[in-house]
């Protein structure tokens, strides 16, 4: 097996420097060695040379923006050569088709096994019961949220409940005019839900904003959440002020409220930021230098200024995939990240009207 720098396999609680990670990050993707069948290839038209060119996080706009030629990759190629013959593949994961055929990206194992120990550091930090049982409302299959919720709730907590979500199929509904059978698929996920509330020693839930949102229009679930979750985990779609605010001070006093932001496209989220009020905008923080977040202007792709609302750029850089400079359809406010990280952190995230020629619908996710 090629030689790996050690800076791309330190222990998942150690952070490495940036700059040295980003340079040692692409003498491996685009080494011969051991780089991807993908990256290989696209470099041979680039108009710059990434081992040289690129040296610290903000060199990454340099790349173009090849998301769009994930439709039609062979996931294979997506894999570095560095990892022999046998990589260990945790997932085939998709975007949610919001713009045509869904991309495709190859999840790991190393990744996720450093990911997943990130989150757990952050649940640990917002007061999330160790050892609970889960319920997971969320998408699986082609969708990583799944596949993270399951690591969480068998390495944090005890295990996981799952109620699967289709977000394609209530996207499709909602496109065609269909809401009454949009709401009717609603409504089939909450008697889920309430199903195993009523049974199951529930202490930890996963859900989407929207479901939130339909969940208090029945009495019996707002209560059996009261009686059992003491943390709720949310996702998927955005959260304004003003609900989060309900949530966390009346409708669910006693259970702690995280939030988290992120894409398929980074294999990841970011976490809300601890000790923010009850009523200030939600802020998330990725987890750099791995996943991270500029805020543009997209006419210009200059970084906005702090405080300012700009589109949100999604960079990836580990040694199991590089995919830099990710423009995502989602707006945000640009904020300062924590001390020591590089990138941004982001805040009050909305979605644009209209990406890629095509409306942008959020349904349940």
């Amino acid at each position: 097996m090629p030689t790996t720098h050690p800076v791309l396999d330190l222990p998942a609680h150690v952070q490495p420097d940036p700059d040295e990670f980003i340079q040692a990050a692409m003498e491996w993707h685009f080494g011969p060695e051991t780089g991807s069948p993908f990256w290989l290839r696209r470099a041979k038209s680039l108009d710059f040379d990434p081992r040289k060119d690129v040296e610290t996080h903000d060199d990454l706009r340099l790349f173009p923006n090849i998301v769009n030629e994930l439709r039609d990759v062979p996931v294979t190629d997506l894999i570095p050569r560095g990892y022999g013959a046998r990589p260990d593949i945790v997932g085939v994961f998709e975007s949610g088709g919001t713009t045509g055929v869904p991309k495709r990206v190859v999840c790991l194992g190393d990744w996720l096994e450093r990911f997943v120990h990130w989150c757990n550091a952050n649940l640990d930090a917002h007061g999330f019961p160790r050892n609970a049982q889960w319920l997971g409302v969320t998408p699986s299959g082609p969708h990583i949220v799944g596949k993270l919720f399951e690591r969480s709730a068998f390495t944090h907590g005890s295990f996981g409940m799952f109620v699967d979500l289709d977000p394609r199929y209530v996207k499709k509904l909602i496109a065609a005019g269909k809401t009454e059978e949009a709401r009717a698929y609603g409504d089939h996920v909450l008697d889920q839900m309430t199903d195993v509330l009523r049974v199951q020693d529930i202490r930890v839930m996963a859900i989407t904003p929207a479901l939130l949102d339909r969940l208090l229009e029945r009495d019996e679930l707002v209560q059996l959440v009261n009686e059992k979750v003491r943390a709720i985990r949310w996702g998927g779609t955005h959260m304004d002020p003003a609900s989060r605010r309900l949530y966390r001070t009346e409708v669910f006093p006693d259970s702690v409220l995280y939030g988290h932001y992120g894409s398929t496209m980074v294999l990841g989220v970011a976490g809300e930021r601890l000790g923010l009020a009850d009523d200030a905008d939600c802020v998330f923080d990725p987890f750099s230098p791995y996943n991270t977040f500029s805020v543009v202007d997209p006419t210009t792709g200059h970084s906005v200024r702090y405080g300012e609302r700009g589109q949100v750029v999604m960079h990836h850089v580990t040694k199991s995939l590089l995919l830099p400079n990710n423009l995502e359809r989602d707006t945000a406010v640009r904020t300062e990240p924590p001390k020591g990280t590089v990138g941004d952190a982001v805040a009050d995230i909305a979605p644009v009207d209209v990406f890629e020629d095509s409306t942008v619908i959020e349904g349940v996710y």
